[in-house]
C-alpha cells in the first residue's frame, strides 16, 4: 500500500539520491509526467511520457532537478526552485509514484512516475 510522506528539507538530497540509484539507474524505462498546477493558469503539462533518469536536490541552490530523456538523443532538465514543501507518494518497495512540490504562493508542481518496464525484485 502506498503512503504519502512529507520529506524534510534536510533529508531531500539523500532521499532522492536513494530513489534514483535504486530505481532509475538500472536501465528500466520509468516514464514521467511533469505537471505544473498554478492557481491562476490551471494545469500546465510540461512533459509527458518521457523517461525519468534522475532526481537530485541541491541544498545550496534550494532546487530540485528532474533529469529527463526526451528521446532521439535529446535530454532535458526540469528544475524546481525554492520549494516550501516536498511530498512523495511511496510504494512499499520505495518506488516513488509522485513527487509534489508546494511553493509559497500555493502553486504546485507534480511529477508522476509510472513503471513501464519490468519491476525490479527487492
Amino acid at each position: 500500500m502506498a503512503r504519502t510522506t512529507k520529506v524534510p528539507r534536510e533529508r531531500l538530497r539523500e532521499y532522492l539520491d536513494r530513489f534514483t540509484k535504486r530505481f532509475l539507474r538500472d536501465g528500466s524505462p520509468e516514464a514521467a509526467d511533469v505537471e505544473i498546477v498554478e492557481p491562476d493558469w490551471g494545469d500546465q503539462l510540461v512533459a509527458e511520457h518521457v523517461r525519468l533518469v534522475g532526481v537530485t536536490y541541491d541544498p545550496r541552490a534550494n532546487a530540485l532537478e528532474f533529469a529527463l530523456d526526451l528521446g532521439e538523443k535529446r535530454w532535458g532538465d526540469h528544475r524546481v526552485y525554492d520549494p516550501d514543501e516536498v511530498w512523495a507518494v511511496e510504494e512499499e518497495d520505495g518506488f516513488l509514484t509522485a513527487i509534489e512540490v508546494v511553493h509559497g504562493d500555493s502553486s504546485r508542481e507534480i511529477v508522476s512516475v509510472k513503471r513501464v518496464g519490468l519491476r525490479r525484485l527487492a
